[in-house]
């Protein structure tokens, strides 16, 4: 017997939790988990969120231009301006929903700033900002009477014409979706969901890659389904490569070094200690992360070396410790004391730009069938994530 919901929603990172939360007021959603909840890129992010909040040193305008000048200049703006305006509101809503970010003495945010960012916007939670989110988006999902949690079930397939015997080909004008079917990975079965509406926020692909910040779970299920179905899918060509994650080999995902670390004031150097970020860019270290990371790679190819060098040896101990616990106690756990040696870091696969086309309000070119998240691809990020 078919199982119906108003909403199906596959993935259950931070696109799949919100969107449930936002919908499930007066409505019935199924919220498909392919492992446990907690198991999603959303909770290895270490960074922060970017949005403008402090209104005397940034603006709208600011963000928009550097999310275009990261993405190489072929982002959407439309869709650049869309998020950028919309960023406050939704960084309210986590807030409601239980997210904590830090602040100052002065009772503000607490902002860092990254990569390719003109100025300090990135609201945190010490450096495991992407576990707090999960973790309180978790406890408001379960404490919610209309949501339904589905964990240990593997979305198969999307429905649509297809599964009543019609033909459908990529020129089909009207491909609808109707549910999907899904597999309990503990008894084998699978069952068919029918929904008034789907949402994709399966997440990306980076555990296609031997080294990656991913989790295993990042295969791009959901981007496949929607090709599958003869769904749009675009620029499935830009991958991010993260430039700083530990070096240690055999850690698969490998752990994060934060680019706020970069922005604290973190120097790339080489194995024999020279800098070399002034070379390839005048924003040195701070760099967007695709220039950066192909200068760690250009530089490790010509010397023959596995690894460069993140130096923050030169900043206050006491505050390192402070800002970077995490970080902190993972480096020590290797014998590596961040606050007096160089940390070995490399680039990784971290994040896809492109993914199931989407319009600015998320529909796919199939009706009744949305994306969100990484596995979306709105014209957002261009061909670099800031």
């Amino acid at each position: 017997m078919a199982k119906r919901f108003d909403f199906l929603v596959i993935g259950s990172g931070i696109a799949g939790m919100s969107f449930a939360l936002k919908v499930a007021g007066k409505r019935k959603v199924a919220l498909v988990c392919k492992t446990e909840l907690a198991e999603a890129n959303t909770y290895f992010a270490q960074g922060g969120i970017a949005s403008v909040t402090d209104a005397l040193t940034d603006n709208f305008d600011k963000h928009i231009e550097d999310t275009m000048i990261a993405g190489d200049n072929i982002s959407d703006r439309s869709a650049v301006e869309k998020v950028v305006r919309e960023a406050p509101r939704q960084i309210k809503e986590l807030i409601d929903w239980g997210v904590h970010f830090d602040m100052n003495e002065r009772g503000e945010f607490d902002l860092h700033k990254e990569g390719g960012h003109s100025e300090f916007r990135i609201l945190h939670h010490k450096d495991n900002t992407g576990a707090e989110i999960q973790s309180s988006l978790i406890s408001a999902i379960k404490a919610h009477p209309n949501i339904t949690v589905l964990e240990n079930h593997f979305a198969i397939e999307i429905l649509t014409q297809h599964h009543l015997g019609i033909t459908v080909t990529r020129q089909t004008p009207d491909i609808q979706c109707y549910g999907a079917y899904i597999l309990d990975q503990r008894t084998g079965k699978v069952d068919t969901y029918l929904s008034k509406i789907t949402l994709m926020a399966t997440g990306g692909v980076g555990a296609v890659y031997q080294t990656t910040t991913n989790p295993l779970v990042a295969t791009g299920d959901g981007i496949a389904m929607v090709y599958r179905a003869k769904g749009t899918v675009k620029d499935m060509e830009f991958i991010q490569f993260h430039p700083t994650t530990l070096y240690h080999p055999g850690d698969r995902p490998s752990f994060l070094i934060t680019e706020a670390m970069r922005g604290y004031g973190a120097v790339l150097r080489t194995k024999d200690g020279q800098e070399f970020m002034q070379k390839y860019d005048p924003r040195l270290s701070l760099a967007p992360r695709d220039i950066v990371a192909r200068a760690i790679d250009n530089e490790m190819k010509n010397r023959g070396d596995d690894y460069v060098y993140l130096d923050v040896t030169h900043k206050d101990a006491g505050e390192t410790r402070h800002h970077f616990p995490n970080i902190y106690e993972k480096c020590l756990s290797l014998g590596i004391d961040i606050t007096k040696d160089y940390i070995p870091v490399a680039s990784a696969a971290h994040y896809l730009c492109g993914g199931i086309k989407v319009d600015l309000n998320g529909q796919s070119s199939i009706k009744r069938l949305y994306a969100a998240g990484e596995c979306s691809c709105t014209g957002l990020h261009g061909g670099n994530r800031l």
